[in-house]
């Protein structure tokens, strides 16, 4: 790749910072604990991560929160199980005021649970299943959520809460009217424990950047491996096996995208062929510790056109003049007034074209607050703080009517401006593997 270089000389890819004189950037050390460094301080997240939660629980009015979400149940126990159980809804934490939360779950893990995550009372594991979301029958003989909501109801009236809603996130509907039969008032939690997580710590942020550092070097490793006759489910292949050898705890999904499949984008990939002069750009999902990325890179396999090179300038335009927005105290409002409309890349309106313009928060999960769009933000605006992460999209069709370029990238909220997280170069059309 040929870089353009600035008046000062810097390579054209690495983006200004409004960092004062004397504030080190953003660190993304090495991953094993050692004794010469400050690294993650996991005892500091964990305290950080319940304070959060149990201020959202004062706040929120509720007695109690009952969290489902794998997400809320991690923010707030710090345990983690394999993502297979994640979309079964047999894992649930009851979250009380000032207390250590309490975490029901798959039987095994609750005896792992008591040996080694000593920050919660080992008592406060218990073993809990509510069915794998109706393989066993809820009005069956084993009557699993009649007994988990008894178990429930009984610590809330030990602890004078009988009275007060109870705070769900999510919940399998068969749950919720057993709660409801056994009088129990309910309330969202979801808002609260979304808010609870929407500015992060030091740790957080640290950990956000190493996830991207591992996906910083797949990007090289897809850029070695770009070439004519390599298949898209091959650079996913690559992509996962690179993750996991970095010590990914979890890859959520890989985009592999080229050729006449770019326009419009279908979110997914195949086993196509990429072929010489290709447009083809990838999103790269998953979580180190937990931490998310959402990070595209648009690549030309071998050459470009013109028509493809234009696509990728306007979709950098776009992106650069998103990122000048972004600051703190600045509302959300302001910076989708800049974000380009439906109409400009050839959709009828917002809503047809969502996803493809707009930014959205990162951490545990990876669509969080804030979600700054055209389609919500004109109408529900919040303001930018430091603290926030998000990832910033967008997306341009070429007139080939064929090709797009697609680029993301990750940003935190400082007190004096953002810090971008995803370093590959993107300000202009990378070409892998040139002939």
């Amino acid at each position: 790749m040929t870089h353009r270089h600035g008046p000062g000389g810097e390579r054209a890819f690495e983006r200004p910072s409004a960092r004062p004189p004397g504030v080190r950037p953003l660190g993304a050390p090495g991953q094993v604990a050692v004794d010469y460094e400050h690294r993650v301080d996991f005892e500091r997240l964990r305290r950080y991560r319940l304070s959060r939660a149990h201020a959202a629980l004062e706040a929120s009015g509720c007695g109690a929160f009952l969290l489902f979400d794998f997400y809320n149940i991690r923010y707030t126990t710090q345990t983690w199980i394999g993502g297979a159980l994640g979309d079964k809804m047999i894992r649930y934490a009851l979250l009380l005021p000032g207390r250590d939360p309490i975490l029901w779950d798959f039987g095994s893990a609750v005896r792992h649970h008591r040996m080694y995550s000593d920050w919660m009372p080992q008592e406060n594991h218990r073993p809990g299943f509510l069915g794998f979301r109706g393989a066993v029958a809820p009005e069956g003989g084993a009557d699993l959520m009649k007994d988990a909501v008894t178990e429930i109801r009984g610590i809330l009236a030990e602890e004078g809460l009988a009275d007060a809603p109870l705070g769900l996130d999510i919940v399998e509907p068969p749950f919720l009217f057993e709660l409801q039969r056994q009088g129990i008032r309910i309330a969202d939690a979801q808002q609260s424990m979304l808010d609870a997580r929407v500015i992060k710590n030091v740790d957080e942020i640290m950990l956000l950047n190493q996830a991207a550092a591992m996906v910083d070097g797949v990007y090289q490793d897809i850029v070695d491996a770009l070439r004519p006759g390599v298949r898209e489910n091959e650079i996913v292949a690559l992509a996962n096996k690179r993750l996991y050898e970095y010590g990914s705890d979890q890859v959520e999904a890989i985009n592999a995208i080229s050729g006449e499949r770019c326009n419009p984008h279908p979110h997914n990939f195949t086993d196509r062929i990429i072929r010489p002069g290709d447009q083809a750009f990838f999103d790269i999902i998953h979580s180190y510790n937990g931490y998310r990325t959402c990070y595209y890179r648009t690549f030309g396999v071998g050459w470009a056109t013109q028509s493809q090179r234009d696509a990728y300038t306007q979709a950098r335009e776009w992106m650069d003049v998103a990122l000048d927005a972004l600051r703190p105290g600045v509302g959300s409002d302001e910076v989708a007034a800049v974000l380009p409309r439906a109409q400009d890349f050839g959709f009828d309106n917002e809503l047809a074209a969502f996803g493809l313009q707009f930014a959205h928060g990162l951490g545990l999960g990876l669509h969080e607050r804030p979600i700054i769009s055209r389609l919500n933000s004109m109408k529900d605006p919040v303001e930018l703080r430091a603290g926030m992460v998000f990832a910033m999209e967008t997306y341009c069709p070429a007139s080939d009517g064929i090709s797009a370029a697609r680029i993301e990238e990750e940003v935190v909220v400082t007190d004096y401006g953002i810090e971008v997280l995803t370093r590959f170069p993107a300000q202009d059309l990378f070409i892998a593997n040139p002939y």
